[in-house]
């Protein structure tokens, strides 16, 4: 059984993971950190507890940082709605957040415990970056570090060649990249193709009746709606679930590589870019696994085992 420790901008996607994570028998979830991102700090905490609560967990969830590093917080409301959640008016949680910040929350469990914990990131790396700048044995205690982030064939979902999670702490995510941890990085393109749900199978999963397959698919029927204009193939695009789902089954991985990635932080048109050197051409050794392609179906199988009964 995989030990998670999971760090999160809660919105529609991120619930989904977070669903997956919490239900599915081959991991344990030992926390939640939570981070300003496609939402507020706030709603970001608020999906995370209900979230739990909608799985009957008690895992602890923590609160982290209100901003970037050193740029002011641009959510993505526009994609996952005002609410993060869809819009769907889900009623507040039944308990409240942990009084310690996230970032000490992280030093205290995998500095407890190092190479015993896997870190998986849905969100900016603010909480991350902070972790490793304060503390230097962080980077070594974490087991593994799973990071949906990034556009490793530069087709970017919020700018021509950056995504979100990068994009939005740039800062962040180059000092975690240069940090030495064990990485696997999940770009966003995974996600598309094959492991993308067409409104048939969207339909099938919320067809399997369950309060947790019926969340699953309400709370992203807006970003559905508002990611069709820009997708090549509309449909239901999860890429923190499916960075959830390696970190949980590493053969869901048909096609990766080993380089030396960086992060374009002053680029007037690419700023928040994930550089991935494919070919090696800067001469600089491999910082981290980058998935190419992942297995679309065996991910769906996944995701429908979460969501039934019994998973």
């Amino acid at each position: 059984m995989k030990r998670l420790v999971i760090d999160t901008d809660t919105a529609s996607d991120d619930a989904v993971a977070l669903v997956m994570a919490f239900r599915l028998p081959e991991c344990r979830v030992e926390a939640i950190t939570t981070v300003a991102g496609n939402v507020s700090l706030d709603l970001a905490t608020r999906n995370a507890l209900y979230t739990a609560m909608l799985c009957d967990t008690g895992v602890p969830v923590y609160r982290g940082q209100r901003a970037p590093l050193l740029r002011p917080h641009r959510d993505a409301t526009d994609v996952h709605g005002a609410d993060g959640m869809g819009n769907i008016n889900l009623p507040l949680p039944d308990r409240q957040p942990e009084s310690q910040h996230a970032v000490d929350a992280l030093l205290t469990r995998f500095l407890a415990e190092p190479s015993e914990l896997t870190l998986v990131t849905l969100g900016p790396l603010t909480n991350i970056a902070l972790a490793v700048l304060r503390e230097p044995h962080f980077a070594a205690a974490v087991r593994h570090c799973y990071i949906m982030g990034g556009a490793a064939n530069t087709l970017g979902n919020v700018t021509p060649s950056a995504e979100y999670n990068i994009w939005c702490d740039p800062e962040a995510a180059q000092i975690v990249f240069g940090s030495g941890m064990a990485m696997t990085l999940v770009p966003f393109e995974t996600c598309l193709g094959d492991a993308l749900l067409d409104a048939a199978e969207t339909d099938a999963l919320a067809a399997v009746g369950t309060p947790w397959a019926q969340f699953c698919v309400a709370i992203n029927r807006f970003l559905v709606d508002a990611t069709a204009p820009f997708l090549e193939v509309p449909g239901l695009n999860l890429p923190d679930p499916l960075t959830v789902a390696v970190a949980l089954d590493d053969t869901l991985v048909k096609r990766s590589g080993r380089f030396f990635v960086d992060v374009e932080t002053e680029g007037r048109l690419t700023s928040g870019e994930t550089v991935v050197d494919r070919y090696g051409v800067l001469g600089k050794p491999p910082t981290m696994t980058v998935v190419l392609e992942a297995d679309g179906a065996a991910f769906k199988r996944m995701l429908h085992r979460a969501v039934q009964i019994s998973p």
